[in-house]
Order: C-alpha cells, then sequence, then structure tokens
C-alpha cells in the first residue's frame, strides 16, 4: 500500500507541474504576449489540457484510486482528503471527452482574445461568435456532468460543490430585501463628499508603488510574486512560491488600480499561504471560489476601505501625490471610498449596490441557458437590467456587457460566489476579532500579521483539504450566514451618511 500511495503521489505531482506550466503560458496571453501569437498559443494550451486530462482521467490513476480507497477515504488525515479530492476529480472530468476538453481550451484562448479585441473598439458583433460558442460549450459540458439536472447546478459544482441554483435565488432575493431600502435612504441623503477629487492625475508608477507597498503590508511576499498590467485584474498561482498579481490603471482614476490590487492581493496570500505539505498536489489550492472570494473582499473592503486603514496609511499616499491630495485628509478619504453611488463598472462598484451587479450577471446567465434569452440579445438585456437594478443605462458595451473577462472564458456560473465571499468575509473578520481582540486598533497601526495570522492558521493552510461548509465551520463555528454581513452595511454606511 505505501508503494501505491507513493505512485498515487507522484502521479499528482506529475499533473500538477503540467497545470502550473499550462498556467504561466496563460498568465503570459494575458499579460506579455503580442497579439499575433493567440493562434499558436491557443493550439499549446489545448495540447496542454489534452494531456493533462488524458493524465487526469487514465486507467492507471483509476485503478490506484480503487486500491487507496478503502484505507484512506474515511481518514481524517492529509491522505484521506487527497484521496476524496481526487475521487471528486476524476469522476468529474471523466465525464468529458478528451477532445472536447482540449477543444474547449483552444476556442477559451480565442474568445478571451476576441473579447480584449472587441472590448477596446467596444465592438460586441465581432466577440458575438465566440461568446455564443462559450455558452454552447458550457451547455455541453453540464450535459456530460449531469443531464438530470439544471445546467447552472452542473456548472457551480467547480465553484462551490453542494451549491444549489435554489440556494443562490433564495439568498439574492434576502441580499435585495435588506439591501435596497439602505441604498435608497442613503440617495436621499444625496452627496457628502467631491467624488471628483479621486479623478485628478495619480500617476500610473506611483499608483503601482503604494499599491505593492500596501500589499506587502497586507503580507503579500513579493519575493514569491509580481504585479503586472492586464485587461481584467486577476491573480494566478503556479505554486505557492510563485503566486502573480495584475490589475489596470487609469491615470485619472485612483481607485481602480488600488483597490483592484487589494482585492487581488487577498487571492495571492491565500495561495501563498496553503500549507507546505499540499505541494503539487490538488489540495494545494484554496478552497473553492466562496472561500477565495472571501479573502479578496476581506482586504479590499473589511480592511482597505475601514477608516483606521485610512488613518494609518491617508499620510503615505499624500506623500505620493500632494498635489492630487493637497486638500484631503484622512477622514475625507474614508468618505471617498466608500461613497454609495450607482456605477457602470462592477469591480469599482461600492459594497452595497455592487451585489446587484452580481445578480444581474446571474440572471442573464440563468435566461440564456434555460432558452429564455439569445446571445445575441444580452447587450440590451444588460442594459435594461442596468436601468432596473441600478437606475443607470450603459452608454456602450464595452461599459455594459463586455466589461468582464469571465464569460469570454466561459466561467459562468463563477459571479454568485463574488456575493457569497462578501458575506463569508464578515463572518470571517468577526470571529478573527473575536480571537484577536481590536483589530482596528491594529488597522490603525499598520499592523496586519495578527489577522493573516488567524487566516493562515483557520483558511489558508487547509487549501482544498476541506469543502466550503466544512471549512466554514471550522473556521467560524457556524454554517454561512447573511446576518454579521448586513449587520456590517447597516452599521458602517448608517455611520457614514447619518442615517
Amino acid at each position: 500500500m505505501t508503494q501505491n500511495l507513493e505512485t498515487f503521489k507522484n502521479l499528482l505531482a506529475e499533473i500538477s507541474d503540467l497545470s502550473g506550466i499550462a498556467s504561466v503560458l496563460s498568465w503570459d496571453k494575458e499579460t506579455q504576449m503580442p497579439r499575433g501569437g493567440i493562434e499558436t498559443r491557443a493550439v499549446q494550451g489545448a495540447t496542454l489540457a489534452r494531456i493533462i486530462h488524458q493524465k487526469g482521467t487514465a486507467s492507471a490513476l483509476k485503478e490506484l484510486l480503487t486500491q487507496l480507497e478503502p484505507e484512506f477515504a474515511a481518514q481524517e488525515s492529509f491522505e484521506g482528503a487527497l484521496v476524496r479530492q481526487v475521487r471528486r476529480d476524476f469522476d468529474r472530468k471523466s465525464k468529458l471527452p478528451t477532445e472536447f476538453v482540449a477543444e474547449f481550451s483552444q476556442a477559451r484562448a480565442r474568445s478571451s482574445n476576441a473579447w480584449q479585441e472587441a472590448r477596446g473598439k467596444n465592438d460586441f458583433k465581432t466577440f458575438l461568435p465566440h461568446l455564443e460558442k462559450m455558452f454552447e460549450m458550457a451547455a455541453k459540458a453540464a450535459n456530460h456532468y449531469d443531464s438530470s439536472v439544471h445546467p447552472f447546478d452542473a456548472l457551480l459544482f467547480d465553484y462551490d460543490p453542494g451549491l444549489k441554483t435554489e440556494d443562490i435565488r433564495g439568498i439574492f432575493a434576502d441580499l435585495r430585501s435588506e439591501t435596497v431600502p439602505l441604498v435608497k435612504a442613503i440617495a436621499a441623503k444625496g452627496e457628502t463628499v467631491d467624488y471628483s477629487i479621486l479623478k485628478r492625475h495619480f500617476d500610473i508608477d506611483k499608483q503601482k508603488a503604494f499599491a505593492l507597498e500596501v500589499s506587502q503590508a497586507f503580507g503579500y511576499d513579493l519575493n514569491r510574486g509580481r504585479l503586472d498590467p492586464t485587461a481584467h485584474p486577476f491573480a494566478i498561482n503556479f505554486s505557492r512560491d510563485d503566486v502573480r498579481m495584475t490589475t489596470r490603471y487609469d491615470p485619472n482614476y485612483l481607485p481602480m488600480a488600488m483597490f483592484g490590487t487589494f482585492h487581488e492581493a487577498g487571492h495571492a496570500m491565500y495561495e501563498q499561504n496553503t500549507g507546505e505539505h499540499l505541494r503539487r498536489t490538488p489540495l494545494a489550492r484554496g478552497c473553492w471560489s466562496t472561500v477565495h472570494e472571501s479573502q479578496s473582499r476581506l482586504w479590499e473592503n473589511l480592511v482597505g476601505r475601514s477608516r483606521a486603514f485610512w488613518q494609518h496609511w491617508f499620510p503615505k499616499l499624500q506623500t505620493y501625490f500632494p498635489e492630487s491630495l493637497h486638500d484631503v485628509d484622512a477622514q475625507m478619504m474614508y468618505k471617498l471610498v466608500n461613497r454609495v453611488q450607482p456605477s457602470l463598472i462592477r469591480v469599482e462598484a461600492d459594497e452595497i449596490t455592487y451585489n446587484l451587479h452580481i445578480m444581474l450577471r446571474f440572471e442573464l446567465e440563468l435566461a440564456v441557458f434555460e432558452g429564455n434569452l439569445k446571445v445575441s440579445d444580452l447587450p440590451e438585456a444588460w442594459n435594461a437590467k442596468m436601468q432596473d437594478y441600478l437606475g443607470i443605462t450603459p452608454p456602450d458595451d464595452a461599459r455594459g456587457v463586455m466589461q468582464d473577462v469571465h464569460w469570454s472564458e466561459a466561467l459562468f456560473a463563477y459571479f454568485p460566489t463574488y456575493s457569497l465571499g462578501n458575506i463569508l468575509s464578515v463572518q470571517l473578520l468577526e470571529t478573527a476579532r473575536e480571537n484577536l481582540g481590536d483589530l482596528n486598533g491594529m488597522f490603525a497601526a499598520g499592523e496586519y500579521a495578527p489577522l493573516l495570522g488567524w487566516l493562515r492558521e483557520h483558511v489558508h493552510q487547509h487549501g482544498k483539504t476541506y469543502l466550503p461548509p466544512d471549512l466554514i465551520a471550522r473556521a467560524t463555528g457556524k454554517p454561512l450566514t447573511a446576518k454579521p454581513y448586513l449587520a456590517y452595511l447597516e452599521n458602517k454606511f448608517s455611520d457614514l451618511y447619518g442615517l
């Protein structure tokens, strides 16, 4: 049995190495590769996807699983968690034909490239065939996985196993009923600060320097990472020792790169702090999307938009931009970065209206998969929902239906995890506060090591050892609940707006 376990781990390590290589090519495609290289890169990616899929569904791996499961499958150990995760992966991947996986990979690469070009030109028509292909391929994948369930449920498994479409509908109904009255009450108060301050000139190199300084203070290890520009921010993990971030800059809008980088730093620190013993295994990743998004939203919002954060960091920011911020103080900055105002762009949305952006995308994806909406009609449907939910209509498709990269890469069923991550972020922070004491005092002093250490112990080090409900219960002592999140929004914004 010892020899079988060793052979098993070696095979998984080889698959992990190949996946890391594929990730490097993907990162390069989004940051460094000349646009002319897309066809070659698409073929390279497809070749790797085919090899990885073949190894991950090979009869040799199936035989090893069959031999190891009787001893390890029920164990609360690293080996037990590894066997259970490989079984989940194997059963799921085996449902997809290898050539379908290669075709899907190649189509994704072309679609992502087409999205970047179409978004830059505000040309939805040229992107449309690629987007139709993504929905088509995702629907086929869902059918391969389980034709007896809602296609959205079949796709959700990749992001949060066990989560169902009806669960999301219920959660979103609760969020909507609680947050919409708060938005209306804030709107009745009117503007309290001059938001144009954040649209002054801010040198891009200095934006990067400040964002990296803060990210390193949070705990992002730049010796095991880097920051590069891209069309849509993301973090990517080649190993726990090479976790890279990307962001995008606007010289006349400070929050974009700053909070985008804080967000990706949350993802990246999670990956850098997975357990060393998980290296080169399927467990050496963050625990699915809801938990992962809780980390990015925690550092971006609960820390980065807190009053205590700006008490410490505003003087430093002012040294980077003395002319643009000469008439601003820490309290004003706190109000500026927490302004509640319906906006066109999801990643720039405030904490309250952000969830409305997620609901919009969730409902449009469902409509397409349920056959109630044509892909070609998405721009019109998008604009109608933006007007209905946020009271604004995008002036063009680049700032409307094409603003996110997700659909170009067939990441359907992913968006709800952003809102679930918001909910979990507060639940985790409140539990950490119970354990650590005065977190606000620590943030005001620029001290983040205690919080990161708590997260490393209770969340990060476990990687994918546990399923999301189990990890959440272990970390917080209770199942996922929206009550702390809703109370946080009510308390914070009632104070900010004098409600």
